[in-house]
């Protein structure tokens, strides 16, 4: 990938390069499926229940399926408030030897928000509904989860510790406060319940959970409440006071957890493996239905003839915790000359940060304790509407619901409208979101035929030179639909 080379330099962060190697790997072998963040172009489809569940559990309640065997699915993300990529596509472009011709330009924000990238692989999942008062249904999914996150990171410093070239070209004073990086991969078995609690004249209304454990494989986190930071112009040496920096992992060294982990056989061995933390979380949400006619539910199971409806769910709930006997922690604090190019290094190690620390001048009080890694909790707010038969709009709100400064990831706010056609058969959707995390909008599409579908929740990247960020999935199920559904 090829990067400007002014004001930005070149990153050359080797976690992050692990975890997008390992991505690109999946997708190219074709191994253990892996699917999206949100896929808004399925995931708001009365016919998809399998991806509408993950927004809100309820939803399965009084499905159009019968039965859902879930086959695969796959997603990779990325997205970022630090500057723009060029097109991912462009026949005009020459390329340079192994380069893609893939560029990136710094908008000059001052701090940003990076995720980059982020990805889930689900394995099998089922899902079964009863036709009897409550309209019971019943579902089991397993997944594993990837999210690389910098939260509020001060650009200048974000250039001196992933640029080994890098040398300041004038003299910088600033203070940077409250950020946290975090890369965290996890799996996860759920087990979902939906029924229908009430079903009286044209009100219908659904409830529903998802209960999971969770299985910790490995993380590296680093916040700071506060460092103030001198860059000297021509070197690249930062002197950095009054720190207060805090740093977990259970990575011993290069040679252990994340580094032998981000391989497809290492992830499908920690997820039937035993676990270097674990934990439990879920979903909950409730779904209300306004049927056009009172009496069409009587005779059937399921009939698609609302009018709206309306969502409320909170997802991602709990946090995954290792244990201090795999696990270790470093208070950074004082006064210390660092360079750029030992950052890199040393952070991908537990016992090489704590020397490098010492022996800059810091002082670093170390020790192994119990770390909770927080899961990415939202708010999700959904309104559905029916504009004619087989045409309906829908506009969801997703929203953070955790502490940024606390270790663990988190999502960023965004309010997507999505149009779309759906049958049985056959369902395309358009969801056009307003994104929290790059003040940008985003433009995607979900297409399902049958069972399988394909879509992307920001695609413009392909066409444009103005995109933060880019995305796409792919994914199967088999339906068995009821004997009444239309």
């Amino acid at each position: 990938m090829k990067i400007n080379t002014s004001p930005l330099r070149r990153p050359n962060n080797r976690l992050l390069t692990r975890i997008a190697t390992l991505a690109a790997a999946l997708i190219i072998a074709g191994n253990k499926p892996a699917v999206a963040q949100h896929m808004m172009g399925m995931a708001t489809s009365e016919r998809s229940v399998m991806n509408s569940m993950y927004l809100n559990p309820s939803g399965i309640s009084g499905s159009h399926e019968k039965i859902v065997v879930g086959l695969f699915s796959m997603q990779l993300y990325a997205d970022n408030s630090l500057g723009t990529i060029s097109k991912l596509f462009d026949i005009n472009k020459p390329l340079e030897g192994n380069s893609t011709g893939l560029s990136f330009s710094n908008s000059g924000n001052k701090t940003f928000n990076l995720v980059a990238p982020a990805f889930e692989m689900r394995g099998p999942s089922l899902m079964v509904g009863f036709n009897d008062k409550l309209k019971q249904s019943f579902a089991i999914t397993t997944r594993i989860r990837a999210m690389n996150q910098l939260n509020n990171f001060d650009q200048s410093l974000y250039n001196t510790i992933t640029d080994p070239d890098y040398v300041s070209d004038g003299n910088y004073r600033f203070n940077t406060s409250k950020f946290n990086w975090t890369a965290h991969i996890w799996n996860e078995i759920g087990f979902s319940y939906a029924a229908t609690v009430l079903n009286k004249g044209n009100s219908v209304l659904k409830v529903g959970f998802t209960a999971r454990y969770l299985g910790g494989i490995g993380y590296l986190a680093l916040k700071g409440t506060n460092v103030d930071v001198s860059i000297t112009a021509g070197s690249d040496t930062f002197r950095a006071s009054n720190s207060d920096l805090q740093y977990a992992s259970n990575v011993l060294s290069s040679n252990s957890a994340i580094n032998k982990g981000l391989d497809a056989g290492g992830l499908l061995e920690k997820f039937f493996g035993s676990k270097a933390g674990s934990g439990y979380g879920g979903d909950i949400g409730l779904t209300y239905l306004y049927r056009l006619d009172d009496n069409a539910d009587k005779k059937t199971a399921v009939k698609d003839n609302y009018l709206f409806k309306v969502g409320l769910s909170v997802t991602d709930i709990g946090a995954i915790t290792y244990k201090k006997e795999q696990n270790y922690n470093i208070n950074v604090a004082g006064n210390g000359y660092v360079t750029g190019r030992d950052m890199i290094t040393k952070l991908q190690s537990y016992q090489e940060f704590r020397a490098y620390a010492v022996q800059q001048g810091f002082t670093a009080d170390t020790g192994s304790v119990d770390t909770k890694i927080q899961l990415p909790t939202t708010l999700v707010l959904a309104v559905d509407y029916r504009l004619h038969n087989r045409l309906f709009v829908n506009a969801t709100y997703i929203g953070n619901m955790v502490n940024r400064q606390a270790f663990g990831n988190s999502y960023y706010g965004q309010l997507t409208v999505t149009p779309r056609f759906e049958s049985k058969i056959f369902s395309f959707g358009v969801p056009v979101t307003y994104s929290m995390l790059a003040n940008d909008i985003k433009v995607g599409f979900g297409m399902r035929v049958s069972g399988f579908y394909f879509g992307s929740d920001d695609m413009l990247a392909i066409v444009s030179d103005n995109q933060h960020g880019f995305g796409f999935y792919f994914g199967g199920y088999v339906p068995i639909f009821r004997k009444n559904d239309k």
